[in-house]
């Protein structure tokens, strides 16, 4: 998922500035379904306020502008209808439709809206949050703990032995179809490690030359993604027969080409494919 900052066109921000009259973007998401007007090419609604369209949201946030214009992320009540000549989309559906910087935005919004959904009262003590205006954290009015939103770290990796990619099938997601290995990162380990921890845990296989390749916002739901290519070590591919059902290592021209781009695994393979089709 290779891309241009965002920031090059998205400016963040706490607290609107500016001219509020003026049309902005409407990031509406009911459960993880995002709002989108099928009339103008499946945009992102472009509107003044969402009493336009006779929908009350539960939560909003301002997010800050795009292309000079106010964002804001919004939840409404599982029960609400789309407006005429518009729909609810699963987010995931909609990398191939929408402008790339927009689907990122909304990846940022909806993470948005689950952390205010999920952080209403404090953890410690119980009290009623609220919203700070110098940042994008929740405070309890109470004992003074503060909540940012929450994001978990994952690893993903290429690895490579004698010229091969080991890939895996998982447990989950499309059946017979194979994967890198990837992992949430645990309390107390560095990156590296998490890398080091999750090949062994699923595959049995020891790797070195662990090398950053880049990284990826991932709101499926509030992930970051963070790739690393790294080459076998040590060990026999032993899965653990929980989340990894098999796992092989393939020459270049066994490895299936991926035609999306929203995940940077994707990258990490073509990135392989790239190095070691000529060899």
């Amino acid at each position: 998922m290779s891309r241009e900052s965002i920031y090059k066109r998205y400016v963040p921000s706490f607290a609107p500035e500016g001219n509020e009259d003026s049309n902005v973007f409407w990031f509406v998401f009911n459960s993880d379904n995002l709002l989108i007007d099928l009339e103008n090419n499946c945009k992102i609604p472009f509107i003044k306020d969402l009493k336009v369209l006779n929908i009350l949201p539960i939560r909003t946030h301002y997010m800050g502008t795009f292309l000079g214009h106010a964002c804001y992320s919004a939840e409404v009540a599982p029960e609400t209808n789309a407006p005429e000549s518009m729909a609810f989309m699963d987010l995931r559906h909609l990398y191939e439709i929408l402008e790339e910087d927009l689907f990122l935005l909304a990846g940022r919004a909806i993470q948005i809206v689950n952390w205010d959904k999920n952080h209403s009262f404090c953890g410690k003590c119980g009290t009623s949050t609220e919203i700070m205006d110098n940042e994008m954290a929740k405070i309890c009015p109470e004992c003074g703990f503060i909540s940012h939103t929450r994001i978990a770290p994952a690893v993903i990796t290429a690895i490579i032995n004698d010229e091969k990619l080991l890939m895996a099938k998982h447990s989950y997601g499309l059946k017979n179809m194979y994967g890198l290995i990837a992992g949430f990162i645990e309390a107390g380990e560095t990156l590296e490690e998490g890398v080091q921890r999750e090949i062994m845990e699923e595959v049995g296989l020891k790797v070195k030359d662990i090398k950053y390749f880049g990284s990826q916002p991932w709101p499926f739901p509030n992930s970051l993604m963070i790739g690393f290519t790294a080459t076998y070590e040590s060990g026999e591919i032993k899965v653990d027969g929980n989340e990894i059902l098999d796992a092989k290592w393939f020459d270049v021209d066994e490895v299936p080409r991926t035609h999306s781009k929203m995940s940077i695994a994707s990258d990490l393979i073509n990135w392989y494919i790239d190095n070691y089709s000529n060899k």
